[in-house]
């Protein structure tokens, strides 16, 4: 009976989207099919890439697997540290220092890249990116304790999250995240503290309206903080290296970013694509997208027009999640539905801005060729593999 009001709640949102003024590039629908009040505050993941346990597992396979609402809401600006091994929230006022579970057993070398030459998974030697980048290169761990503050950035309602030991001697890489409608940024929180624990500076947005209105204020909020004496993070962004991404609705708030912002030079839409098929044409060739989405999502349709028009221009990929167990399904096809990207999923954005963002030219093979973890490898602690395909590259 829950599954059947999901779907009719996913039904009637989409509806709602594609009647807005601006239908042709409406959001595949509200994504929240999760009880607001549950403890699990941290978001879902694999069992092998879990960064935040709750005491709710959520299948990020089905049309409930988008991660529910933190049941606690701390007060603006505050650096609470969230224990990412309990359900509970730890209080604001507590000094302690957390660090982040990482996607196995093992505590993750919180080091820069910038010290010393790195060895990558592959043997490959790595050259130090311009921003800082942890040593740690796996994409499916958590490396950096953060920062994670809510109720915050330009409107009070966003997210901003950071490493709590902020590079002396370099710069670090900044993405902006856009939640997907009807959702919380708190619900995305695994996502989020994975991105800064590799050292990226994430402001999330409060909602992801249909274009830009929420996007560019959280970008100008942040980059003000980089302007000014006394903030923490004064001094400590690359303005020049910022990415987008987000889920569903935050996906095209991303594409919309990364058209009409110069800032944003590159993006990852999850389960996202306009509905028109047309706005990742609109993308300069001096940027770079992809799209991550589920075989059986309902977003699969707009993913694959968007990427497949033939006026599309800038290098761009797109990446399909296959043999998921989760019920839904899209042309005979089930699986992984419209909460993959964000959760099971997550370690191709990650992957993804370190390269595009953090000059990981290494990381090319994975997602372009004939063969590569992102193009016919196992999707890591999960079921299935990656199908992808690249163009313009």
């Amino acid at each position: 009976m829950k599954s059947m009001m999901l779907k009719g709640l996913i039904m009637v949102s989409a509806f709602a989207f594609m009647s807005c003024d601006e239908s042709t590039i409406a959001a595949p629908g509200p994504e929240t099919g999760m009880n607001p009040e549950s403890s699990a505050a941290l978001g879902p993941e694999s069992s092998a890439a879990v960064d935040l346990e709750s005491s709710t597992s959520v299948n990020p396979q089905s049309s409930t697997g988008v991660g529910p609402e933190s049941s606690t809401i701390a007060a603006p600006e505050s650096s609470e540290t969230v224990n990412p091994a309990s359900s509970e929230t730890v209080p604001p006022a507590s000094s302690e220092t957390v660090t982040p579970a990482s996607s196995s057993s093992e505590v993750a070398n919180p080091q820069s890249s910038s010290s010393e030459t790195v060895v990558s998974s592959s043997s490959e030697e790595v050259k130090p990116a311009g921003i800082f980048l942890t040593e740690g290169t796996d994409e499916d761990k958590n490396y950096l304790e953060v920062e994670y503050i809510r109720n915050t950035a330009d409107n009070g309602g966003g997210v901003l999250c950071y490493p709590k030991q902020l590079s002396n001697d370099k710069k670090h890489g900044v993405i902006l995240w856009g939640p997907g409608g009807g959702s919380s940024p708190n619900d995305y929180e695994g996502i989020i503290r994975r991105l800064a624990s590799h050292g990226f500076v994430v402001v999330a947005t409060s909602e992801s309206p249909d274009g830009t209105n929420r996007g560019i204020p959280a970008l100008n909020w942040l980059s003000k903080k980089n302007e000014t004496q006394g903030d923490v993070l004064f001094g400590k962004l690359d303005m020049t290296k910022v990415g987008a991404s987000g889920h569903s609705m935050g996906g095209l708030q991303s594409e919309k970013m990364l058209i009409n912002d110069d800032r944003v030079i590159t993006a990852v839409l999850n389960n996202s694509g306009a509905f028109n098929h047309a706005e990742l044409a609109n993308v300069s060739t001096s940027k770079t997208a992809a799209i991550v989405y589920g075989e059986g999502g309902m977003e699969r349709p707009n993913a694959e027009g968007d990427y497949n028009n033939n006026n599309v221009k800038a290098p761009a990929c797109l990446l399909k999640m296959t043999g998921g167990q989760g019920n839904e399904c899209y042309n005979g096809e089930c699986g992984w539905g419209h909460g993959s990207g964000p959760w099971g999923g997550m370690a191709a954005t990650v992957a993804w801005m370190r390269w595009h963002l953090g000059g990981e030219d290494w990381r090319k093979k994975d997602f372009v060729g004939t063969s590569g973890k992102y193009i016919d490898g196992a999707i890591n602690g999960q079921p299935g593999k990656w199908k992808g395909q690249c163009k313009n590259f």
